[in-house]
């Protein structure tokens, strides 16, 4: 597209259509469960939603605190937000560069790694809180 998003690559002309005020609100939660709904297809995803399914079942089981709860449920909203963010960055890749190429897999393996490391803070978390905290006081 051109400047001002009016022209697609193929020439056709199609009006970007700008919502304000209470409009602009639920235009922007339309998104979002969009998103939402492209991230429930990622398998990695859905493996996440188990782990933490699991995580509260031990939390609960365990008598967790409220405020563990808490800061599990904010590590897990990261991690939601880190799959978001790579699988955004996998479409982007796959539609810019199709073949395959070193510059592409990196920004692949990067974003893989981003996370990686928040799957490590949420095990690391639950198991300190399921294991850990319970013997430790």
């Amino acid at each position: 597209m051109d400047a001002k998003n009016t022209t697609s690559r193929n020439g056709r002309t199609a009006p970007v259509t700008k919502h304000t005020g209470i409009r602009h609100l639920f235009a922007a939660a339309s998104y979002s469960l969009g998103g939402a709904k492209r991230l429930i297809g990622e398998a990695a995803f859905r493996h996440e939603l188990i782990a933490f399914a699991v995580a509260m079942v031990a939390f609960v089981a365990v008598g967790a605190s409220f405020v563990q709860y808490v800061v599990m449920a904010i590590l897990f909203l990261l991690m939601m937000a880190f799959e978001a963010i790579n699988t955004a960055i996998e479409e982007i890749v796959d539609r810019v560069s199709p073949e395959i190429s070193d510059m592409g897999r990196h920004a692949k393996d990067l974003g893989s790694f981003a996370c990686l490391c928040l799957i490590l803070a949420n095990a690391t978390y639950a198991s300190y809180v399921v294991f850990l905290a319970h013997y430790l006081g």
